[in-house]
């Protein structure tokens, strides 16, 4: 066989393979989403208006996004809550939640290092941390925006069927382990921030009014917001 029959045979199987492949990553595509089998979520309910020392500060707009990124965000989640939170020494928490019912590949959660990127901010710091509850900790991301003067820490975390996850590869793994089951999994990404240049006591404040917020919701919902811990 001539060097050029035996390449032309090698790329005949190798394509033929890689249609085997395609074919088979469509047969075997999840289709049974999570979220069809759970109860309707409500955000604005699950979450109370007022708990602890923290009730909602009206006076205050929540940051709008651009009209690209919100049409974004339109077709990744089915429901967002944006709410800012004072205490009774008036300090201020800003509380972002969005559900997406299908986190299929192309309507994956858009992580706040790209929402905020997109309005200019630039990310100074990033880094994982845990934010410990009377449940068990949680595990999350922390980073530092700035735009101008505007200086915002931020804590989040990404609820994945019934884990609270760190992005990176604990999601990509549990997104798989429902794949695997052909089940196509629903998510939650909850992000609490502050307006403050001192990271590390804007990160304890932000840890403070997740336990606040933890301890006065009501068993099922929150299990939805943070999953099951480890027993």
């Amino acid at each position: 066989m001539s060097q050029w029959n035996k390449a032309l045979a090698v790329s005949l199987v190798a394509g033929s393979l890689m249609a085997g492949a395609s074919a088979l990553a469509v047969y075997l595509a999840p289709t049974a989403r999570i979220a069809d089998q759970r109860a309707r979520i409500d955000l604005a309910a699950m979450v109370p208006e007022s708990f602890g020392a923290w009730r909602v500060d009206t006076s205050i707009v929540p940051l709008q996004v651009d009209p690209e990124t919100q049409a974004r965000l339109d077709r990744i989640y089915n429901q967002t809550l944006a709410r800012t939170y004072v205490n009774r020494d008036g300090q201020r928490v800003m509380l972002s939640i969005a559900y997406g019912g299908d986190q299929s590949s192309d309507l994956a959660v858009h992580l706040p290092e790209t929402c905020y990127g997109a309005q200019g901010f630039e990310i100074r710091a990033a880094g994982a941390g845990s934010v410990a509850t009377t449940f068990g900790a949680i595990p999350v991301k922390q980073l530092f925006a700035v735009s101008g003067p505007r200086q915002e820490p931020i804590t989040y975390w990404i609820t994945m069927g019934d884990r609270a996850l760190q992005p990176g590869m604990s999601l990509r793994l549990q997104k798989l382990r429902y794949g695997l089951t052909g089940a196509v999994p629903d998510a939650l990404l909850v992000r609490v921030s502050t307006l403050d240049g001192d990271t590390a006591a804007a990160y304890r404040l932000q840890a403070a009014f997740v336990r606040a917020m933890l301890d006065s919701m009501k068993p099922a919902d929150r299990l939805r917001l943070v999953g099951a811990f480890p027993t």
